[in-house]
């Protein structure tokens, strides 16, 4: 049986979205979970949501890392060999091979760098990249890397290609995934001195690249990989969601307030709009791979409710089931030797 590590203290409410979901996951899912953190707050909320009979086991951690961990005092607290935080108990149980994934919902930037301390990067990764799902017009595009490296170089970019490659075709079920150079313009040639440098290292490596692809391109649909900077990456993330979010909001207000007709008409699109919600609502899909480190990640945001927990861990165990850290690993490795 799959077994997944979820950090029970991770989501902004926790612990109650972490073990109400875990505790869906394991009935719906088939997996075994272990959930780190404070047990004492852990265990009642588990048995009070029906989950004692199902495969899951507590493992206490009574520290946890928060967003005012930062700087030497993160490190520190990632590093350590003793720590006790339910990241870093949660991250030693998948490299000692108790677990097959770890998931949290908890600060990124701490699971980022617990995550490069307790498990380390994959041989011939620079920087691990977040890669995150996003909805287009024909289905999904990951886009990585979109946030944990603000400034790259043209090999990262590379290696971001090779890795969302390996992941969309192992876990996304993509046949020969399209990969896409994000640019201000689709001939070669166009862009910033990165996309630049990146582009002759894409097109040489054993990879489906079809060179440039502007924003329009990655939302119609054109590739199934999308590699940027974190900067970009980042921004474009939080304005795809803030322009989602007003464009629901703004019918929303238009049927309220267009009178009798248009509550009539809301009404019978309200089904529609639901599916298009659903399409836009991160908690379907639940956490981004963290893809480069050796082990899989899998960082949700922090207003992950019970939905968005369970999906998370739906991702991770097709992620393990699929030996993607494997196939990773394989190609990476045969890069290095081009």
């Amino acid at each position: 049986m799959t077994k997944i590590v979820l950090d029970a203290m991770g989501s902004d409410n926790f612990p109650i979205p972490d073990v109400e979901g875990a505790v869906m996951a394991a009935r719906e899912y088939g997996v075994e979970i272990i959930l780190t953190g404070d047990a004492s707050k852990i265990q009642p909320i588990l048995n009070s949501v029906g989950g004692a009979d199902l495969p899951i086991r507590v493992v206490h951690a009574p520290e946890m890392l928060t967003m005012h961990d930062k700087g030497e005092d993160l490190v520190m607290k990632a590093r350590h060999k003793e720590a006790q935080n339910s990241m870093a108990v949660g991250l030693d149980l998948v490299k000692s091979g108790e677990a097959d994934a770890f998931v949290t919902a908890g600060n990124t930037g701490a699971a980022m760098v617990t995550s490069l301390f307790r498990l380390g990067r994959i041989r011939g990764v620079d920087r691990p990249a977040l890669a995150p799902p996003f909805p287009t017009a024909t289905g999904i595009c990951i886009i990585l890397d979109i946030g944990a490296n603000p400034d790259c170089k043209p090999e990262n970019l590379l290696q971001f290609g090779i890795m969302g490659s390996v992941f969309a075709e192992r876990v996304r079920g993509v046949k020969n995934p399209r990969v896409g150079l994000i640019s201000n313009g689709e001939e070669a040639g166009k862009g910033s001195e990165l996309v630049k440098g990146a582009y002759p290292l894409l097109e040489k490596a054993n990879l489906n690249f079809i060179g440039n692809v502007e924003g329009k391109e990655v939302f119609g649909g054109h590739a199934d990989v999308a590699v940027t900077d974190g900067f970009t990456g980042n921004v474009l993330l939080k304005s795809t969601e803030a322009v989602a979010k007003l464009i629901i909001e703004k019918i929303r207000e238009s049927i309220k307030g267009g009178g009798p007709l248009a509550l009539i008409g809301g009404a019978l699109v309200k089904p529609a709009l639901g599916k298009v919600r659903k399409i836009l609502d991160p908690s379907e899909e639940g956490a981004a791979p963290l893809l480069g480190v050796n082990g899989l990640v899998f960082i949700g945001h922090g207003r992950s409710d019970a939905l968005a927990i369970k999906n998370a861990i739906r991702v991770a165990k097709e992620a393990a089931e699929s030996k993607v850290l494997d196939a990773m690993k394989s190609a990476i490795e045969a890069s290095l030797k081009n």
